[in-house]
């Protein structure tokens, strides 16, 4: 973690002793590098801030879990510097040496967080070396907190998440939301990437020592910011001059780790695909939140340790958003529902239909039997999973697809499972006996690869949960390409 004396706090501009015709003759080039701080400064004003929220937000179509290796392919995709030698930065390499065992362990919340930053950078066009500052910041913990001040997952200082629009009031520490940290530290990061012409080594510097220092070193060093080296700079901490061989390091310990084949096989599993979510008006609290979705309450906590009692505030008299699962990948409806049902479609046994499941209390978990699998907390799904999750769709089963949908479109209503006296009423206009046969034959699927029971639940206007228990499978069970599903009950018998 940086020291608490080169945190972002800007430095202030010394006073120049110089002769009056030596000051002349630089005063050109201090009003160029004056001129390129204040156009970045201005960037940074009129840079909206709906462009770093939209990309912590999961795609309307995303699932709610995607493979491990995806994210690794994904972060090494984004690298500015994909190379790396013998023997690069072997101090920082034994101090970050934890990193990749972390990232493999299936009990560590630190995959899914990971792949949450990643596409953040990836979807405003950032290296993603930048994706590695948390692990020098706090070590990928969204509630770690220095004695010295700095906060959270990227460990700022209260005036620079103030200058970056991060939320502080009392309590409510937007430092602490890995959230509105991550929106405010791609921001900030954005146009320190533009400052320093796009040059990843510098503006992580300027990240760690503020940028007027960053400046000031490039002016004493008497060269342009293209023509600048980060390794020749003078007059800066061994803190910030050390931060590039740190994230460097980090970034040869993840090439050195995949050319292991267990530690690949370690990533080849299902994890959650976080985002963020506003949740809607009528939920007040972690607990509530999980229990309408099926997710896991203590798993959401320790990723919002912002919301320390459970209750999701209000700061600034809006709604803070909240790191999980989107509720329409877990098949949850849209936030703007007034009463949500549970993912899993599970009502106690006393409750009818239409009814929604008592909330769960901050702390408590909903007490379903069965979750999603993008509600499991990290470990409780199988390596084997995955498979399903990212292979394409195979031509044939795409054909099966196509005449269920056709024989789906005939239904004159969704129908939903359960016994016969669940279905609509439908006019009687042939004689009883084939009435009969046509009850008797419910809709079927046939898995295709990349499905699983979410996405064919939403697909036939059925709830996940129904559909595993009338399959005999449960909340873990993993789909199969060419496995036949039943999307309807058969009807009862009749003599």
């Amino acid at each position: 973690m940086s020291g608490p004396h080169d945190r972002r706090t800007p430095a202030r501009p010394g006073r120049d002793h110089r002769p009056p015709a030596a000051a002349a003759r630089t005063a050109p080039r201090r009003r160029a590098l004056l001129a390129a701080l204040a156009a970045g400064l201005c960037w940074l004003a009129a840079l909206p801030a709906a462009a770093a929220e939209a990309a912590t937000a999961a795609p309307d179509d995303a699932g709610p879990t995607r493979n491990g290796r995806e994210i690794y392919r994904s972060f090494r995709d984004g690298l500015a510097d994909q190379t790396c030698e013998p023997g690069v930065s072997t101090r920082w390499r034994q101090h970050f040496a934890n990193a990749p065992r972390r990232l493999a362990a299936s009990d560590d919340d630190l995959l899914p967080l990971f792949g949450y930053v990643v596409d953040a950078l990836r979807a405003n066009h950032l290296p993603t070396e930048y994706a590695l500052i948390p692990f020098v910041e706090s070590g990928y913990r969204p509630g770690a907190r220095s004695a010295a001040g700095p906060a959270g997952l990227w460990q700022m200082i209260a005036i620079t998440a103030r200058n970056h629009r991060v939320p502080m009031r009392e309590g409510y520490d937007g430092r602490l939301s890995p959230v509105e940290s991550t929106q405010a530290a791609v921001r900030y990061l954005k146009t320190l990437h533009g400052m320093f012409g796009g040059d990843w080594r510098l503006a992580v510097m300027a990240y760690n020592a503020g940028e007027y220092r960053v400046f000031n070193a490039i002016k004493r060093a008497g060269v342009n910011i293209a023509d600048a080296r980060h390794d020749q700079l003078t007059g800066l901490s061994d803190i910030t001059t050390a931060y590039v061989r740190k994230l460097h390091a980090l970034s040869c310990l993840m090439e050195q780790a995949d050319d292991r084949e267990e530690w690949l096989s370690a990533l080849d599993r299902p994890v959650p695909r976080l985002a963020a979510v506003t949740v809607p008006d009528g939920v007040d609290s972690i607990g509530e939140w999980a229990a309408r979705t099926d997710q896991d309450v203590a798993w959401l906590q320790r990723l919002n340790p912002v919301f320390g009692d459970g209750r999701i505030g209000r700061p600034g008299g809006r709604r803070a958003p909240l790191l999980a699962v989107a509720a329409t990948a877990v098949g949850a409806p849209a936030a703007a529902t007034p009463q949500l049902a549970t993912a899993s479609g599970e009502l106690p046994a006393s409750e009818g239909r239409g009814k929604t499941a008592a909330p769960a209390k901050p702390g408590e978990s909903a007490g379903n039997e069965s979750r999603p699998l993008a509600a499991l907390k990290p470990g409780e799904a199988t390596a084997n999973a995955a498979t399903a999750l990212v292979a394409p769709k195979s031509a044939e089963s795409a054909r099966g697809d196509a005449k269920l949908v056709a024989a789906a479109a005939r239904d004159a209503e969704p129908r939903t499972l359960g016994s016969a006296e669940d279905a609509p009423a439908e006019p009687l206009a042939r004689p009883a006996k084939p009435q009969r046969a046509q009850a008797a034959a419910p809709r079927k699927h046939t898995v295709g690869r990349g499905e699983n029971p979410w996405t064919i639940a939403k697909r036939y206007g059925v709830r996940a949960a129904d559909l595993l228990k009338l399959n005999g499978l449960d909340a873990k069970a993993v789909l199969k390409p060419g496995q036949a599903l039943l999307i309807d009950a058969p009807a009862p018998r009749r003599k």
